[in-house]
């Protein structure tokens, strides 16, 4: 049988190619990567698997969640998680849309077919479809302490002139770090931290 990597693309493929068309692709790489992180959650993992709650009841529930909890004006965790998770292209008082027919659709569709468990692999092989045609990376940052707001908006005009691209910031803390940070660029890593520099340091010592 084939691994869930392999059955997600062509699902990927026709939701990009359909958001990217319709000018929504925002939209729904944001629901994906919601209903990805819920259909990870043991709990709710286990009440998809359950052969008594209907198809169109298992993709309404995500509908419903993603409506209540990201797409209304209160504040929620998944809101919060969005802010700490998608990039700067987010904030705290930003507003989503309910989700659309389409998307609901989409949604139904993979139920129908019991393919919801497919969803969090959907939304990577997505988000590298929205990368390859944006032509954007993402930078994972891990510094010893928070980036301020100068300090990110530089690391990202660098970050986009040296690799000719638009560039996403992922952002976490480190304290072992000591100084400094640690940048990750698909397989690149640059280490500039106080702890990488007394390592390379030792190592030269004891070569």
């Amino acid at each position: 049988m084939a691994d869930l990597s392999t059955l997600a693309r062509p699902y990927a493929k026709a939701a990009f190619d359909y958001a990217n068309e319709n000018g929504v692709v925002n939209e729904w790489e944001n629901f994906l990567f919601i209903a990805g992180t819920v259909v990870n959650d043991k709990s709710f993992s286990t009440w998809l698997d359950n052969p008594a709650v209907s198809a169109e009841h298992k993709s309404a529930a995500l509908v419903d969640l993603y409506d209540t909890e990201v797409a209304s004006a209160n504040d929620s965790a998944f809101k919060q998680l969005l802010v700490e998770t998608q990039g700067a292209r987010h904030d705290s008082n930003a507003s989503y849309p309910k989700v659309s027919v389409a998307l609901s659709n989409f949604v139904k569709q993979l139920s129908e077919q019991e393919r919801l468990a497919l969803l969090p692999e959907v939304y990577e092989h997505y988000r590298r479809h929205k990368a390859i045609s944006l032509k954007q990376l993402d930078a994972y940052v891990t510094s010893a302490y928070p980036l301020t707001d100068a300090q990110r908006d530089t690391l990202q005009t660098r970050l986009a002139a040296s690799l000719n691209a638009s560039v996403v910031i992922h952002e976490s803390v480190d304290p072992s770090l000591l100084a400094g940070a640690t940048i990750k660029v698909g397989d690149k890593i640059i280490d500039d931290s106080m702890r990488g520099k007394l390592q390379q340091l030792k190592t030269q010592l004891t070569a």
